[in-house]
């Protein structure tokens, strides 16, 4: 690492910066609830953002702490309330609303997908203090455009004690109600997938990422334009980015379709489903680490196709848990809980920092085929209680359909 840091060190901050700033997303959304509103909230952590990406670009010690910091307080206010804002869109019952989410996630990893080629690789050739300026403006022209439609979300994200509907003020006040109270419990059991589930992914920005730039084989028998034959390291990070570009529509296209069938298709099937697929993905690095073991390096090839399944993976849990939360959580509680949903991710990236450490004393063969197996057995566990659980959840799910342009008005 560029620091002078062992790998474990390197590791152990990241998983504590992740966690952080996942966790910083509880107070952003509590703040969104009860003061600002989910529109405003995102305001400020946009430029708390553009602030701490620019410091990043300081090469002193301290502005990379002080950067890290502004970050995290930055992704609190915005990542909640924005995930939430785009439930806001759809009415109740409205088939679209995992759509939309997919499509919101696809925006996010293009960001993602150009932000690993492009700072990544200006990062690694010309130093990572420019990379962040780069990110810092490329952070400011995104706040730039979420001020320019504005214009289009004026009955979105509003806070809920100057709403001009009567029920959505009233909800400020109201008790939580029996149903409400049971759709809390199946969020918070269904936030312990997310914590195995993002435990296991983050390996792609720890232990894998370390095993792409010292383990894998990435010597082209051709060369390309500006890096020679030699793949960046960081280009492996931009396939799960690229996947979810490619793959987005269709697997959400897939869910709607077994929807609209009568077939199985709730939030909860898909997000156990996804941890299962997701799991397998590791028995691909489990051969990579063979290989490595038994000739000295790997192949890409493992690494593409874990990426491949570890992303499908995604793509049935994570856009699908952003919008079950909009379908189950209380108004008055809407961003809050988006928030805590965000936390359990964090601490699921802290989970990603201990496994990666892990790997130093029993090796990375143990680690990828340990965490393929519990990813595998933990979700048929509960795949055995989905049924219990979904009965909790009342209905949410039971009236989506396509709706009429009239009942979308």
């Amino acid at each position: 690492p560029g620091l002078g840091w062992t790998n474990g060190e390197a590791l152990a901050l990241y998983g504590w910066y992740t966690m952080l700033v996942y966790v910083a997303s509880i107070p952003g959304g509590w703040i969104a609830d009860k003061f600002l509103g989910q529109k405003k909230s995102v305001l400020v952590g946009g430029i708390l953002l553009v602030i701490g990406h620019s410091v990043l670009a300081i090469e002193e010690m301290w502005a990379f702490y002080s950067g890290l910091g502004f970050i995290i307080a930055g992704v609190g206010m915005l990542k909640p309330n924005i995930s939430t804002m785009v439930g806001g869109l759809y009415k109740q019952g409205d088939i679209r609303r995992d759509k939309g989410f997919t499509i919101f996630y696809i925006g996010i990893n293009v960001g993602a997908f150009l932000s690993s080629l492009i700072v990544g690789t200006v990062g690694e050739v010309y130093g990572w203090h420019y990379g962040f300026g780069l990110a810092g403006i490329g952070m400011a022209l995104g706040l730039a455009q979420y001020l320019v439609g504005q214009k289009y979300l004026k009955r979105v994200g509003n806070f809920l004690g100057s709403s001009e509907v009567a029920s959505e003020k009233e909800a400020l006040n109201k008790p939580l109600t029996k149903i409400e109270k049971d759709r809390i419990v199946v969020l918070f059991i269904s936030f312990i997938l997310v914590i195995v589930f993002w435990g296991a992914f983050e390996q792609a920005g720890g232990l894998m990422n370390i095993y792409a730039s010292e383990k894998t084989n990435r010597i082209l028998s051709f060369s390309l334009p500006f890096i020679g034959n030699e793949i960046p390291a960081s280009w492996f990070q931009s396939l799960n980015a690229m996947f979810i570009i490619f793959l987005g529509t269709s697997v959400a296209g897939y869910w709607a379709t077994r929807k609209l069938k009568g077939k199985l298709s709730t939030g909860l099937f898909k997000m156990i489903l996804g941890l299962i697929i997701m799991g397998t993905g590791f028995f691909f690095m489990s051969a990579a680490a063979g290989e490595y073991n038994s000739d000295g390096s790997s192949a890409m090839y493992w690494l593409v196709l874990a990426y491949l399944f570890h992303t499908v993976g995604e793509l049935c849990i994570s856009p699908v848990a952003l919008s079950y939360i909009t379908k189950l959580a209380p108004l008055k509680y809407g961003s809050f809980m988006m928030g805590i949903y965000f936390a359990m991710t964090g601490f699921g990236n802290k989970v990603a920092g201990w496994l990666g450490e892990s790997a130093s004393e029993f090796g990375e063969f143990a680690v990828f085929t340990g965490i393929a197996v519990f990813c595998i057995a933990f979700g048929a566990l509960v795949m055995l209680f989905r049924k219990k659980l979904e009965a909790l959840t009342h209905g949410a799910e039971d009236d989506e359909h396509e709706m009429t342009a009239e009942e979308t008005a």
